[in-house]
């Protein structure tokens, strides 16, 4: 058997030789979410061209949320996915394993009806939320900042489609959802307030998006190795051509850009040279333990496994 230092020189010989064979490439089944940041990574390697030069053969499959994608990982029906910082209680919790940091965003907001201009003035309000996403971690950190819990709120568990539907309707006063839903419900709404935002809580607590794999695949180093390779080359792609990843990313949705564009410029954007830095410091371990822990304060899982045993930091950084 070959051991890690010979498997990732094989693959940086492959590299080199261009892409191969279709015979030779392989089949990854991967999941995305269809707003800018949870589609473009894998919109830039199809446009690119960069799973073939990896040597793989990636079969895109679409869902609404991380949660589900987790299901389908342990069904069998996937072998790697992205998911929302809001879904990390899922990899802590033993239910797949993080091998590679998206970006660090800051697209999630708690927002409210006019007329409500703080997160107290939602005590005994109806509040919308898609559970177990990072707009139901924001709403958490949102209500605890403000000395209030869950139960000050009358929370409405819905996806995100229909938040956009109730609140524009006015059949909820407030909401933890993210953009581009939020421009959504803006061409309804726009004088709603925004109460909190991700980046409120930097830089004592990021909320990384992430790719994932499952359990299943997770003995499998070599393709691993491949998918962190055509993460890499797609992130740097997106952070030095920030425009042209935009076009690429709506033309692969089939939507228009415009709200993509409002949605890209919300995330800081470490390049993959920085994240592995990162990893290699500790810096990445540490932002997943603060969010496994979080999770655990806020009752949504017991005893969180440390990062080290879900983020397979050392196939990134090598």
């Amino acid at each position: 058997m070959l051991n890690r230092r010979t498997l990732l020189a094989a693959v940086s010989m492959a590299a080199l030789t261009g892409p191969a064979l279709a015979a030779d490439l392989d089949k990854i089944r991967m999941g995305y979410i269809a707003d800018y940041f949870g589609t473009s990574m894998a919109a830039i390697a199809t446009d690119q061209g960069l799973w073939e030069k990896h040597g793989l053969d990636a079969d895109l499959k679409v869902f609404t949320n991380g949660p589900i994608q987790v299901q389908a990982l342990n069904a069998g029906s996937l072998d790697f996915a992205y998911i929302g910082p809001g879904a990390l209680w899922l990899p802590a919790s033993g239910q797949a394993k993080v091998i590679a940091v998206n970006a660090l965003g800051y697209t999630d907001r708690v927002i409210a009806q006019p007329g409500i201009s703080s997160i107290a003035e939602l005590k005994g309000k109806t509040v919308g939320v898609p559970e177990g996403t990072s707009g139901d971690m924001l709403l958490r950190l949102a209500l605890k900042e403000a000395g209030m819990t869950l139960d000050d709120v009358k929370i409405v568990p819905m996806d995100p489609s229909t938040v956009v539907t109730a609140f524009g309707s006015g059949q909820i006063d407030a909401a933890g959802i993210w953009y581009p839903f939020v421009d959504v419900i803006k061409k309804r709404i726009p004088d709603l307030a925004e109460l909190s935002s991700n980046e409120d809580f930097f830089p004592e607590i990021a909320f990384p998006s992430s790719f994932i794999v499952s359990d299943e695949k997770a003995g499998d180093d070599a393709v691993i190795v491949k998918v962190n390779a055509v993460i890499k080359d797609a992130i740097d792609f997106r952070r030095e051509n920030p425009e042209q990843s935009v076009e690429i990313t709506a033309k692969f949705l089939g939507v228009p850009a415009e709200p993509l564009l409002a949605e890209s410029k919300l995330a800081r954007l470490p390049s993959s040279e920085e994240l592995e830095q990162l990893t290699a410091e500790g810096n990445v371990t540490n932002w997943f333990d603060t969010l496994a822990g979080l999770y655990a304060e806020f009752g949504k899982i017991e005893n969180p496994l440390p990062a080290s045993d879900f983020y397979l930091g050392e196939l990134y950084t090598k």
